[in-house]
């Protein structure tokens, strides 16, 4: 079977304290998701699995944004999620090297108007192990888009995090009925 890694959303706008929205900074910080999140990214890299890093942001101008939205409306108003500045860079503490594949999403779903189901069915990929923030959003949605594409999903959970502990929890609850929950520790197992 072949796996692949995708990293999702460790950009400075959403999991740095300085961020225009960050959102799981705290959660991040506290639970020492972006270590985790290496530790799953070595383990990829070790048994030359697939590694796709994807990060959400939008033009300079904002003319891609959906104003109508609560989540994304108002980026263009704070300088959020720009994609030619500090917010969208992965942040510094992520292993992600300059050769690395990275898939760029406008919305909350990383399959949504993105390369990422070609990249994975060219790879002929059948597994997909995903970790980044939010849980509750980005998460919970790749993972639910990928089951019912018939991939086979895993999350690795304390390499994810929402805006708070028990959102991560009761995201992980609901999503364990079609993934398999790992910890970054555990995947030597697989």
């Amino acid at each position: 079977m072949e796996s692949a890694l995708i990293v999702i959303d460790f950009i400075n706008d959403i999991v740095h304290p300085q961020g225009k929205i960050p959102s799981c900074a705290v959660q991040v910080n506290q639970n020492k998701v972006i270590e985790n999140a290496n530790q799953a990214i070595a383990w990829a890299r070790q048994k030359g699995h697939l590694l796709i890093f994807v990060k959400v942001g939008f033009q300079s101008s904002y003319q891609d944004v959906p104003v109508w939205s609560p989540m994304f409306g108002k980026a263009g108003e704070i300088g959020a999620l720009d994609l030619s500045g500090w917010g969208t860079a992965f942040h510094d503490a992520l292993d992600v090297q300059p050769s690395d594949l990275v898939v760029v999403k406008p919305r909350v779903n990383p399959f949504h108007n993105t390369s990422l189901d070609s990249i994975l069915r060219a790879n002929r990929i059948s597994s997909v192990y995903l970790c980044g923030v939010s849980t509750s959003w980005a998460i919970q949605s790749a993972t639910r888009d990928a089951h019912d594409r018939d991939y086979k999903v895993n999350i690795i959970c304390d390499a994810c995090a929402a805006h708070s502990a028990e959102e991560h929890q009761t995201s992980l609850n609901m999503l364990e009925r079609i993934a398999a929950l790992w910890q970054s520790g555990t995947l030597e197992d697989t």
